[in-house]
């Protein structure tokens, strides 16, 4: 009777040690880390984590990443596979894939050509004008163009001004991009053969200046620079009493190059100006072309002509090559100009496929990100700027990529064009000049900026208390407050106020929220940028 008991007890005890072994078996094989959860944590975990968990990101989205920039090692990681809207850090994909592509010494060159025979100081034939994607073109350099033609003794061209942007494709604007912002300067419309109105070169786009008149009622002073006729103003603006309401509006129709001015402008106020898109950038600058030739004594007997080729066998009269792509990295990336990347984008297609347009231009960014270690399939890529929000990249990608160019040979270049922090000089601080300031990481940390509604991103270089180098990425989403950009600041500024190497970690606070500028376009973008 002793003998089945004792089988029993034995088979209890078994069941009794096994179940839980087994469970905590499955346990073990099913266990994934914490969000944020990395290397064993040195205090820089639980630093950052305290920052992310910033109540402004409740229902939110985040993913960061933090390595050391000399080994590769992850220090930090939070979400750091999930795909987000990089806004703006898009650049940093499109910017590193021209300087590979395109090289460091390209230069855009616009060209004046002809086919016709010279008849003393006549042309017989027609004048092209062959643009290759310039974004940085000013009505000056249009000018010296035309000074150039004048000075060969060309005085009549029986033919026509003929406007050549087939090196892009007739595309406009960018994919998923806004509706509402179509007359956005930001947002202007992508040409082969366009211009800009200043030395921020925002191509395709004209400045309006209004000034108020001297009493209430009085109409107030518009002026477009550069002056040309290819836009019309309609001014309904007044001026009202000096401490009256100032609604001043400036806006263009879609499919329209007329100009409304509208609203109320207060006596004594400030000259408001305003960056407003043109309709059709190549056209833009055949007109700009045109009247340049004839202030300079050049009379074209035809009006100009869109989008036509020029002929095989054409031979120059006058030629203009932008500044090297090196020197253009820095208003494209310091001020984050969006033509400048979709300018670049199709110039990569053209140099790698033969044609100027955004799907090969993206193919050949793709192609270059692959060689840099990028996992491109964990990304997607629909323009060279940011502005559409249909982009979506990881931190772990972005991260990546800027540990991977640390050893390109334009490395050095590329590293210069991004924004520091705190640097007063527009040219220098960029979109990063008016934060981080009185921190460690002031005039130390350089990045890369990024904002649209709901979508803010910042991820560059920073060097810690120990002297080392960090990458860092930052990509915060779907969050309802007017701005989470001192969330971001105070990660970087803990990094650069913490020795990470010994574990000595420095807890920092997100400034307060009043204090910062709405995200919903970069900061430069808001004209005049006072960020």
């Amino acid at each position: 009777m002793s003998r089945p008991l004792v089988r029993v007890r034995r088979r209890a005890l078994h069941r009794a040690w096994t179940w839980p072994l087994v469970v905590g078996l499955v346990c073990m094989l099913t266990w994934s880390p914490p969000a944020g959860a990395g290397p064993s944590d040195t205090g820089l975990k639980g630093a950052l984590d305290k920052i992310l968990a910033d109540p402004r990101m409740d229902g939110g989205a985040v993913s960061v990443v933090v390595a050391d920039a000399a080994t590769g090692e992850r220090l930090y990681q939070r979400d750091s596979g999930d795909r987000l809207m990089p806004a703006s850090n898009t650049k940093l994909a499109t910017s590193a894939a021209a300087m590979a592509v395109l090289g460091p010494d390209h230069r855009f060159t616009t060209d004046v050509l002809t086919t016709g025979r010279r008849m003393g100081s006549t042309l017989v034939g027609d004048l092209y004008l062959r643009g290759s994607g310039d974004p940085t073109l000013l009505a000056s350099d249009y000018e010296r163009l035309a000074a150039d033609i004048a000075a060969s003794g060309v005085e009549r061209v029986t033919g026509r001004l003929v406007a050549d942007d087939t090196h892009f494709d007739d595309q406009r604007l960018g994919r998923s991009w806004a509706a509402d912002d179509e007359s956005a300067y930001y947002s202007a419309q992508i040409s082969a053969l366009t211009l800009a109105p200043d030395t921020d070169y925002d191509a395709g786009t004209v400045v309006v200046e209004v000034t108020p008149g001297t009493r209430p009622g009085a109409r107030p002073k518009v002026r477009v620079t550069p002056p040309t006729d290819y836009v019309r103003l309609d001014v309904t603006a007044t001026t009202v009493a000096q401490d009256g309401p100032d609604t001043l509006s400036v806006s263009r129709e879609h499919g329209s190059n007329t100009l409304t001015v509208s609203g109320a402008v207060p006596v004594g106020a400030a000259t408001a100006k305003e960056w407003i898109a043109v309709w059709e950038p190549t056209g833009y600058a055949a007109a700009v072309f045109a009247d340049a030739l004839a202030d300079h004594g050049v009379r074209v007997a035809g009006s100009p002509r869109l989008g036509r080729p020029t002929p095989p066998g054409a031979r120059t009269l006058a030629s203009h090559r932008s500044m090297p792509l090196r020197e253009l990295m820095h208003p494209f990336m310091k001020l984050s100009n969006n033509m400048h990347a979709e300018a670049f984008t199709k110039a990569m297609g053209r140099e790698v496929a033969g044609r100027g347009t955004w799907d090969a231009g993206l193919a050949a960014i793709a192609a270059r990100l692959e060689k840099e270690g990028v996992t491109t399939s964990t990304i997607r890529q629909t323009d060279g700027s940011g502005l559409s929000r249909m982009n979506a990249f990881p931190a772990e990608e972005l991260a990546t990529l800027m540990l991977s160019v640390r050893d390109a040979p334009w490395f050095a270049d590329w590293y210069a064009s991004l924004p520091v922090a705190c640097a007063p000089d527009r040219a220098v601080g960029g979109t990063l000049r008016s934060r981080m300031c009185g921190t460690p990481a002031a005039l130390n940390a350089v990045g890369k900026t990024g904002s649209l509604t709901g979508a803010s991103a910042l991820s560059g270089y920073v060097t810690d208390a120990g002297g080392r180098e960090l990458v860092y990425s930052v990509v915060l989403n779907n969050y309802l407050a007017s701005s989470v950009k001192s969330i971001e600041d105070a990660v970087v500024v803990l990094l650069a106020s913490s020795d990470t190497a010994k574990g000595s970690i420095t807890q920092v606070a997100p400034r307060a929220r009043t204090a910062e500028p709405e995200t919903g376009l970069e900061c430069s973008w808001r004209k005049p940028a006072l960020c």
